[in-house]
Order: structure tokens, then C-alpha cells, then sequence
């Protein structure tokens, strides 16, 4: 993933967001900030893109995103519960409409055998419908991982846009 393809993929995003009047907002920790900083790098960003919350340790989770500590502790930052819970306490505010968290092991280190570097849990939501994650296991560096966590998040925006999920 190049940050060419990864700027491509943010336009894509920023037509079907203008389109629709979306505004969007990014809840990241392995990515640490990096979906924000490619969605705010686009001139005119300010009418789709409202915040990017970087949370990276479990205490920010929990209180900028309301993560319970219960989830985290039974099943870990990364993992499908902890990024639904994520992307639902993004989308508190009234003027967001989209969302997307994302939660990983970008490696070098950190990885386990259930969860090796390059794990990563990427959880999408509209407001008015439930939120639903994924996981991937991408391969590479730490910046080549965390590149393509980007790219996966903003396509599956794109694709809750063309589905309308």
C-alpha cells in the first residue's frame, strides 16, 4: 500500500461523503491517528470529517469511548468487542454520522500465537444502525501494516456509504 493508493482511496471516500452529507469521525490506536491525518490532508475536509480519537492506551479507551473495562479485560484491546465498543461511543455526538475505529498489533513486537503482529480489528458504523468489525491479518512492517489498517478502514467506509449499512 502506497500513500498514492491510500490518497485515492480518502477521495473516493470524500465524493461519497460530500454526496451524501456525511460527516465522519476516526477512533484509532495502532493507527494513531494516521486515517485523520490522510482524511485531513484533503483540501475541503472540513465538511465530512469531524474528529480523529487517538487511543492508544486501554485508559483512553475507556474514557474518551466509554470502552468497559470488563470488555478489555476479557478480551483484550484487540478484538472485536473493544472496537464495536469503540465505534459506539464515537458516534455519541450529534454531528456524526459515520465512523470507524481501529485496533492492532502493528508489530514489531506485541504479538502473541492467538494474536500475531499484524492483527488488526476494524470496526465500521452508521448511527442509525448496529456496528459490525472485521478483523485482517496484514502483513509487513510496522508502517506497511499500519498503511494498510488505513486503507481497510476507509474502504469499508466507503462500502457502509454504497451498501448503506
Amino acid at each position: 500500500m502506497t500513500e498514492k493508493a491510500l490518497n485515492s482511496i480518502i477521495a473516493k471516500f470524500a465524493v461519497l461523503a460530500s454526496k451524501h452529507k456525511l460527516m465522519m469521525a476516526t477512533a484509532e490506536s495502532c493507527t494513531g491517528g494516521l486515517i485523520a491525518k490522510t482524511a485531513t490532508d484533503l483540501g475541503g475536509s472540513s465538511e465530512w470529517f469531524s474528529r480523529g480519537i487517538v487511543t492508544y492506551s486501554n485508559a483512553a479507551k475507556q474514557e474518551l469511548l466509554a470502552v468497559s473495562g470488563k470488555t478489555l479485560e476479557q478480551f483484550g484491546a484487540v478484538s472485536e468487542q473493544t472496537v464495536i465498543e469503540m465505534v459506539d461511543g464515537l458516534l455519541t455526538s450529534d454531528d456524526v454520522d459515520i465512523g470507524v475505529a481501529v485496533s492492532g498489533i502493528a508489530g514489531p513486537g506485541g504479538g502473541t500465537k492467538e494474536k500475531p503482529v499484524g492483527t488488526v480489528w476494524i470496526g465500521w458504523k452508521f448511527k442509525q444502525n448496529t456496528a459490525f468489525a472485521r478483523c485482517f491479518q496484514f502483513d509487513g512492517d510496522r508502517q506497511e501494516i499500519r498503511l494498510q489498517a488505513c486503507a481497510a478502514a476507509i474502504s469499508g467506509l466507503i462500502d457502509c456509504i454504497e451498501n448503506d449499512q
